[in-house]
């Protein structure tokens, strides 16, 4: 015989698995998770909140190749333990099979939620086919994965690379109105086939357009990396003086940094010499603003731990979420740096 304690639990569950959010344009039905949608345990009668079982969320982290990936991960751990989600964290350092190797691992542990910054955009349609098989639902994190079938997940959640690039090439723009004879600019990428790095450099050339006075004369990769922003730039300082760039666009502050290191050791003064705007928006970056080493920075927010908890419970719950979550970002220059620098928490 069920005691009434028991009858309320069974009621609970029944209310919170009738849950569901309103559609939209931008909205998707989410897949609905493999288990039992999570109880509130303090919704709970006291003997019966020890049983509650916590959401499991296995996080594949792709890296820690920067300041930025530290402090994504650091706010992933803390917001984890502030909603009272168990965190099982995996870092793939770079390497796209590894990832796979730590989600057929968060499928065998039968986890609730599994969340992914992928390595690179391509190859993510089998995995994430055994995960659908598996009745496990997805949200992708940070970058973004080229797949046909958007259904594979539930929703992705980071920021606008593309409009980074464009912010970027807006600020370069403005600069350098008053210079009258041709700029060259130099490129530091990221990691070949991310996200960020494609569609920062699209965005950036996008904007710049069919500007003749404005011409990307040097580009290469230097994996998002501050050695790797060093080696390329001092690559690039090996060309004849009059080759060498007045602009220099990173894709992020560590290799921007990394390249303010070469600039000085060839004898040339970063932020005046060379103009520089990098994306991220870290404190070091900033600290080199207020120095006037760089010149200005595109935010992209690497603090995406509440709002991937707060996803998971939405889908936990039974709920929709658009299929497109951005995280709002803007654009700082080294004018704003120096009262800004206290509010950086990364």
């Amino acid at each position: 015989m069920r005691t009434a304690k028991g009858c309320l639990v069974l009621l609970l569950l029944l209310l919170l698995g009738g849950c569901s959010g309103s559609g939209g344009n931008n909205t998707q039905a989410l897949m609905m998770p493999h288990h039992s949608p999570a109880v509130n345990p303090g919704l709970l009668p006291p003997a019966d909140r020890a049983m509650a079982k916590p959401i499991v969320l296995g996080f594949s982290q792709l890296g820690s190749e920067s300041t930025w990936r530290e402090a994504n991960t650091a706010s992933i751990r803390e917001a984890a333990g502030e909603a009272g989600i168990t965190l099982i964290l995996k870092n793939a350092e770079q390497d796209q099979q590894q990832q796979f190797d730590a989600i057929r691992a968060f499928i065998r542990s039968d986890v609730d939620v599994i969340a992914i910054a992928p390595v690179v955009q391509t190859g993510w349609e089998p995995i994430l086919l055994e995960i659908r098989q598996a009745g496990i639902p997805v949200i992708i994190v940070d970058r973004s994965v080229n797949v046909e079938n958007s259904s594979l997940y539930v929703t992705f959640i980071g920021s606008d690379f593309y409009e980074e690039g464009v912010k970027a090439a807006k600020y370069v723009i403005d600069k350098m109105r008053h210079h009258s004879e041709a700029i060259h600019i130099a490129e530091l990428q990221g990691t070949v086939g991310s996200t960020p790095s494609i569609d920062r450099g699209r965005g950036f050339r996008k904007m710049l357009g069919d500007k003749q006075d404005l011409r990307i004369t040097m580009t290469a990769p230097a994996d998002f990396t501050q050695s790797g922003g060093r080696e390329v730039m001092r690559t690039f300082l090996q060309q004849p003086k009059e080759q060498w760039p007045q602009v220099l666009f990173a894709h992020n502050d560590d290799m921007a940094i990394g390249a303010v290191e070469a600039m000085k050791e060839a004898g040339i003064v970063p932020g005046s010499d060379i103009i520089i705007v990098s994306v991220d928006g870290t404190r070091r970056a900033f600290e080199q603003m207020a120095a006037g080493s760089i010149n200005a920075v595109v935010e992209c927010n690497p603090m995406l731990g509440p709002l991937l908890m707060q996803a998971v419970k939405e889908i936990m719950a039974g709920r929709t979420l658009p299929k497109r979550m951005v995280t709002p970002e803007d654009i700082y220059t080294q004018e704003l740096a120096g009262r800004e620098i206290d509010n950086r928490k990364y």
